[in-house]
C-alpha cells in the first residue's frame, strides 16, 4: 500500500471539481521536460477516462527526444497554435497546472490563464507554490516527480486498474527523467513499489530508457565533445564547474531543442566536484538559460534563487539572466565564491579526493 497523498477533505475536493467540470484544460511549464510532459499525459488520460473533455495546452515545444512518449501528440502548443490554445483555456472551467508553482513558469500563457474564470489546481513538487490563483493546491516537494504525484493520486481515486500502457509509460517517463534514471531524489522505497505497479500495465522500460537518453542525433554527441573540450571551466579548486553554449556553437553544431539535455550533469562525473552549472543563451530571446545541478547536500536551489531568478530542487534548479554572456558568466563566478564556504566543507571520503584547479578554456 501507498501512504495516501490527500488528506480525506483534500480528496473529496479533488473530487467534486473534477465531477462539476465539464471542459478540462491540463497544463505544463515552458519548455516542458519530461516530467512536465508525462505527469501531463498521465492525467489527461486518467480524465479522460472518467469521460472528461480534457486538452492539454503547453507554452512551447518539448524537446525531440520525447516525441516517442505516448500521447505526445495530444500536446497543444500555446506558441504554435495560439488560437486553438487559448479558445481550449477560454472555454475551461477546470485547469490543472502541473510541474511549476509559479504563473510565470508559463511566461506568455500564464497571463491567459490568470484571465481564466475557471478553477485552477496546482499539482507540483517544487518549492514554495504562489497558491494565490489556485482552488486546490497539492504540493509535495519531498515527491521525486510530478509524475509519481499524478500516479498517486490516480491511485487514491481508485483509477488504477483502469490505467491504460500509454497513461504507464508517460508517467513512468516522467519519474525516470525527473531523477536522472532513478540516480537521485529517489530513495524512497514506494517509488520502486509504483515502478513494480507500472510494469504491470505492460511498459517495456528498457525502451523508454533507450528512446530518451539514447535518441540523439550525431550533431548533439560533437556538441557535448566540443563542450567538454572547449567550454568547460573548473571553478573552486575542482569543486565546481562552468560551461557555455552560445548560439554561434549551436548553429555550428545544426542544434534542435532538446540537445544540451544532460550537459551540465557531465561535470558531475568528476571526483570532488560538488555543483556543476552552464549558461546557454537562449534561441529565441535575449537571455541566458542557466541550469545548476550538485551533489549530496549543497543547495543549487538557495543558489538559482539568489543570483539567477530561479529556484528549483536541492540538487537540480534552473534560472535566467537578463543580460549578455559574458555578465552572465562574472554573475556565476560571484556566485561561486559566495558559496564556497559550503562548497568546501566536509565531504566524508570525498574531501580528500577533491579535484586539484584547472586552468580556464
Amino acid at each position: 500500500m501507498l501512504t495516501p497523498l490527500l488528506t480525506d477533505k483534500e480528496l473529496i475536493t479533488l473530487m467534486r471539481l473534477i465531477q462539476e467540470a465539464r471542459r478540462i484544460v491540463v497544463c505544463g511549464h515552458r519548455s516542458p521536460d519530461g516530467d512536465a510532459l508525462g505527469s501531463a499525459i498521465g492525467w489527461t488520460l486518467y480524465l479522460r477516462s472518467l469521460r472528461k473533455t480534457t486538452n492539454i495546452v503547453m507554452p512551447n515545444p518539448f524537446p525531440d527526444f520525447l516525441r516517442t512518449v505516448p500521447g505526445a501528440g495530444m500536446t497543444v502548443l500555446y506558441d504554435r497554435q495560439p488560437d486553438t490554445a487559448q479558445r481550449y483555456i477560454r472555454e475551461a472551467d477546470l485547469i490543472f497546472c502541473l510541474d511549476f508553482n509559479a504563473l510565470s513558469r508559463l511566461e506568455n500563457m500564464g497571463e491567459t490563464i490568470a484571465r481564466s474564470q475557471a478553477k485552477k489546481v496546482i499539482i507540483d513538487h517544487h518549492l514554495d507554490p504562489d497558491t494565490s490563483f489556485a482552488a486546490l493546491t497539492i504540493s509535495h516537494p519531498e515527491r521525486s516527480s510530478t509524475s509519481e504525484l499524478v500516479f498517486r493520486l490516480i491511485d487514491q481515486l481508485g483509477g488504477f486498474d483502469a490505467m491504460t500502457s500509454d497513461a504507464a509509460a508517460a508517467l513512468y517517463t516522467g519519474m525516470m527523467t525527473d531523477t536522472g534514471g532513478f540516480t537521485y531524489n529517489s530513495n524512497d522505497p514506494e517509488i520502486y513499489l509504483i515502478i513494480s505497479r507500472l510494469l504491470t500495465k505492460g511498459i517495456d522500460k528498457d525502451k523508454i530508457y533507450r528512446n530518451v537518453f539514447n535518441n540523439y542525433t550525431e550533431s548533439r554527441l560533437r556538441l557535448m565533445g566540443y563542450v567538454l573540450y572547449e567550454r568547460l571551466r573548473f571553478l573552486a579548486g575542482g569543486r565546481a564547474t562552468l560551461f557555455t553554449l552560445t548560439r554561434e556553437d549551436m548553429a555550428r553544431f545544426n542544434y534542435i531543442r532538446g540537445d544540451a539535455e544532460g550537459f551540465v550533469n557531465l561535470p558531475l562525473q568528476v571526483r570532488g566536484t560538488r555543483l556543476s552549472i552552464s549558461l546557454r543563451e537562449d534561441t529565441e530571446t535575449d537571455i541566458i538559460r542557466v541550469s545548476l545541478r550538485s551533489v549530496d547536500d549543497f543547495p543549487c536551489n538557495r543558489m538559482a534563487a539568489e543570483f539567477f531568478n530561479g529556484g528549483g530542487h536541492l540538487n537540480a534548479s534552473g534560472g535566467r539572466l537578463p543580460w549578455p554572456l559574458e555578465k552572465a558568466v562574472r554573475t556565476v563566478e560571484q556566485a561561486v565564491e559566495a558559496y564556497l564556504p559550503l562548497l568546501e566543507k566536509s565531504e566524508g571520503e570525498y574531501a580528500s579526493h577533491a579535484a586539484p584547479a584547472r586552468g580556464n578554456r
